[in-house]
Parts: C-alpha cells; sequence; structure tokens
C-alpha cells in the first residue's frame, strides 16, 4: 500500500491591539490533500478550509469575538467522485497572557453551529447518489504561543487542541434515513499552525 499525505495550515493574518477597548482581526487558511493506492484501487481527497474571526478586547488579558469558517472537500475514488462543502458561524472568548516581552500565550474557547451539504456521483452511470444535507454543533480549546519580533509584529504558532462535535446528516433520497455521528477530538501536539501577527 502506498500513501502520501501532504498537510498545509497557514495563520494568513492576524492583527490585534494589545490594549483594551481594542479590536482584533485575523483569520487562517488550510490545505490537506491525501493520495492512497492500495490493490490497483485509487483514492484522492483534497481539503481547503478558510476561517476568519472578528472580536473585541474588554479586558487587559481577554476578548470575545465572532468566527466563521468554510470548508470544501473533494474526493476522487476509481468508482465515482464525491463533494461536499460546510460553513460555520460562531463566537470565541480568548485568554492571552504574557510571559516576558517576547513570549505570550493564548488560548481560544470556541463553539458554533455548522451546515453544508454533501453528493456522490458514480463514474459508471454518471448519476448522482447519496445527496445529503447535514447541520451540528461543535466546541474547541486552541492554545497558542506568541512571538514578539519588532514594531509590534510577532509569529504565532498553534499546537492542535481539545474539541468535541455532534452532526446530523439527512438524505435527499430518503428523508426517513437520517446520520448521527458525535467525535471528541485530541489533537494537541499532532497538528501545527504558523502566522504572523501585528500590534496596533
Amino acid at each position: 500500500m502506498k500513501k502520501t499525505l501532504v498537510i498545509l495550515a497557514l495563520t494568513i493574518f492576524s492583527f490585534a491591539n494589545a490594549q483594551k477597548g481594542t479590536y482584533l482581526v485575523l483569520g487562517s487558511v488550510g490545505f490537506y490533500s491525501q493520495k492512497v493506492n492500495s490493490s490497483g484501487n485509487h483514492a484522492t481527497q483534497h481539503n481547503f478550509v478558510i476561517a476568519p474571526k472578528i472580536g473585541y478586547q474588554f479586558a487587559e488579558n481577554w476578548t470575545v469575538g465572532v468566527q466563521t469558517s468554510a470548508s470544501f472537500t473533494k474526493n476522487e475514488t476509481d468508482s465515482g467522485n464525491g463533494k461536499s462543502d460546510y460553513y460555520g458561524i460562531g463566537a470565541f472568548v480568548r485568554y492571552s497572557k504574557p510571559l516576558s516581552e517576547i513570549f505570550e500565550v493564548y488560548a481560544d474557547l470556541g463553539s458554533g453551529y455548522n451546515f453544508g451539504s454533501g453528493s456522490y456521483t458514480n463514474n459508471n452511470n454518471n448519476t448522482t447518489v447519496n445527496t445529503n444535507d447535514s447541520n451540528g454543533f461543535g466546541v474547541s480549546i486552541t492554545p497558542a504561543l506568541l512571538i514578539k519580533i519588532k514594531n509590534g509584529f510577532g509569529l504565532n504558532f498553534g499546537f492542535g487542541g481539545l474539541g468535541y462535535y455532534s452532526n446530523k446528516s439527512t438524505y435527499q433520497d430518503n428523508p426517513n434515513a437520517s446520520q448521527k455521528t458525535k467525535n471528541f477530538e485530541f489533537n494537541f501536539g499532532q497538528t501545527f499552525t504558523a502566522g504572523i501577527s501585528k500590534n496596533f
């Protein structure tokens, strides 16, 4: 079995003021690609995610705000192709703690509602089957480290986190059939994000 895995996650922008009464604007973008070749069968998965946030720093170490996300996934196999689009909106609370003039740690507690749809197309007869709609709820904690550089610029590093997600899917060709999933994820130290920030 040959398996190739490529993961890229990059925080694209993060502008914040470290003082009370200011605003925080940040976001992340990620790309995931996987190819699996097993016993002559081929499968490829691509996933693209973008997740912007905006918040208000109401206290010296506390920020509250709104977070959104959009995820687009495409699966390709020898027998058929599938795709899904998911969107999310919710809120987050951030607590930050300076360790020194250079280092600062923070953690985001976020929760939100997600919704989307997916479909699968059979390559043999080019028909679309298993079209589904889904919605759910999730909550997560994501810690990170900020390294201050110069003139308000800093580097942000995330190392995964902790999350719980509940989702329900219904199928358009069979409205009476539904699928419920509940996932508990602990990926601290297993994923990595990096980015740049600017304090005004």
